[in-house]
């Protein structure tokens, strides 16, 4: 892989965040510049969805197998369904060079970070909790019971916020797609590290709310994201 050419950017968020609104809208910005890592699943597809370019739909049988043979970097089950990302595939999409964007879970980047050290970590949340639980109701797609377990996850998520480089708010979609663009762009043209991150972080988001500050009307995010 070449480092001086390629990013890897790792998003995760709670559903509901929004995440895949913006990767959308950010690659459709910046056809051929930024493109998203398919990953593999054993879930259904959801209508519109297309194998090969949202995910690789994979029977459990298979999975199971390629995950015994080692076939993915890191995986998860999420729900009743595993989730996976290929890693020689992966590798190969950073070879091309551009921002790679990975949307996984907080565990799956944890275990990139890991082997992938150089790969910037991103994590979107609505601006409230109160928020979440509108954008999944809206969604139409969650009995209660489901959808109090999605909420239950998302607090489990939100606590390992201090684990990614950078929060990004999603309560306007324009912003926060500004805010993905200006952190790839950064990270694309300087490989800061340890404490320089702090500064680099302060200077990208001078006058807004920065990561890792209170800001209103996300206390609460705050909060959980303070817990062990």
């Amino acid at each position: 892989m070449s480092e001086g050419k390629s990013i890897l950017a790792v998003i995760s968020g709670p559903a509901g965040s929004g995440k895949t609104t913006l990767i959308d809208e950010l690659i459709a910005k910046n056809p051929g510049q930024i493109r998203r890592a398919v990953t593999a699943t054993t879930r259904p597809p959801r209508p519109g969805e297309i194998n090969g370019r949202d995910y690789h739909f994979l029977s459990r049988p298979t999975f199971e197998q390629r995950l015994a043979d080692g076939y993915f970097l890191e995986h998860n089950l999420f729900n009743g369904n595993y989730y996976g990302t290929p890693g020689r595939e992966l590798a190969l999409d950073l070879d091309r060079g551009g921002a790679v964007i990975l949307v996984i879970d907080v565990n799956g980047a944890e275990a990139v970070r890991r082997n992938f050290p150089a790969a910037v970590l991103i994590f979107v949340i609505p601006p409230s909790l109160d928020e979440l639980r509108r954008r999944l109701e809206k969604r139409g797609t969650e009995e209660p019971a489901d959808l109090k377990r999605r909420l239950a996850i998302a607090e489990q998520e939100i606590s390992a916020i201090g684990k990614y480089d950078f929060l990004v708010v999603n309560a306007a979609v324009a912003a926060a797609i500004a805010d993905l663009e200006a952190i790839i762009r950064v990270c694309r043209r300087s490989r800061l590290a340890g404490g320089e991150a702090a500064d680099w972080r302060r200077g990208l988001f001078a006058g807004r709310d920065q990561p890792g500050q209170t800001a209103s009307g996300n206390d609460g995010f705050l909060a959980l994201a303070g817990k062990e």
